[in-house]
């Protein structure tokens, strides 16, 4: 049965579409079965994703919403996942589920119908703290924290942890932060250590040991439609999401063969794609 991880961080421009991405596509190039939910109106992640929000036959709306079943609406990304689209029409549902009864279990109970499928379904919450992310995080086992190496890093987190902390007493016991993600870090500035020490300092074991860099491949990699791993497999950010999945693969006591070993993650990605091509 597949692993349910949030990501999320009510802060914008932290690299939570990036992270959803290139995590889904490396998880997936490491042999794992995933399903990636894009739960923004925004749809980014879709595009992301290489499917087109506005020509998509079914959306996560119409999911929601009980009008046709969740394995109607996935669609198939170039990066070797499945997708859960999105689009603007998602804030139809977002005002819905405020009228429906267990509104905040919603999201859960369509994942129930395909989570066996996945050796880990990835949820791309909007960046801010409404039902669509209530509804994640009860459906969640898990949360991925993105946390830029920035001045405001800390801002806002306090009040994830808050509704982290407030549904694991209410709805959903076993919820856990699976870890602290530090994003867009520059090595040239100072600063990007400082705020890196400081959460080390403040969340301990909760950071990953993986760090992604500000990479200029990584950030051009979505107007293509393509995870960076696929846009261009040799840059430091590809290399950077392969580490940032094996390490949640060995987090969780994965069998794949890219959990146990210490491969380099371009040699991995490389011979994956050798027996694609």
């Amino acid at each position: 049965m597949g692993m349910i991880i949030a990501i999320a961080n009510q802060k914008g421009g932290v690299g939570k579409t990036t992270t959803s991405i290139n995590l889904a596509a490396s998880l997936a190039a490491c042999g794992q079965r995933v399903l990636l939910v894009d739960l923004d109106p925004q749809g980014n992640t879709t595009m992301g994703s290489g499917i087109n929000k506005q020509e998509v036959p079914a959306t996560i709306n119409e999911v929601l919403l009980g009008e046709i079943n969740i394995a109607a609406a996935i669609a198939k990304s170039p990066g070797d996942y499945d997708v859960l689209p999105s689009n603007s029409d998602l804030t139809i549902a977002e005002i819905s589920l405020l009228q429906m009864d267990e509104r905040e279990l919603r999201l859960q109970q369509v994942l129930a119908e395909v989570k066996e499928n996945y050796s880990y379904v990835l949820l791309d919450c909007p960046p801010s703290l409404n039902m669509l992310t209530i509804n994640a995080l009860v459906a969640a086992d898990a949360v991925l924290i993105p946390m830029q190496c920035e001045y405001y890093a800390l801002e806002g987190l306090s009040s994830l942890l808050d509704t982290i902390n407030d549904i694991k007493r209410t709805v959903n016991p076993n919820l856990q932060i699976d870890g602290l993600l530090r994003t867009l870090f520059d090595g040239r500035n100072s600063l990007s250590g400082q705020v890196s020490d400081q959460l080390i300092a403040h969340f301990a074991q909760q950071v990953y040991d993986t760090v992604i860099p500000r990479n200029v491949r990584l950030a051009e990699a979505p107007s293509h439609g393509l995870p960076g791993l696929l846009y261009d497999r040799y840059s430091a950010g590809a290399a950077a999401y392969l580490a940032l999945a094996q390490e949640i693969l060995r987090r969780h006591g994965s069998s794949s063969d890219a959990a146990k070993t210490e491969h380099n993650p371009l040699q991995l990605l490389k011979k994956r794609s050798e027996t694609t091509l």
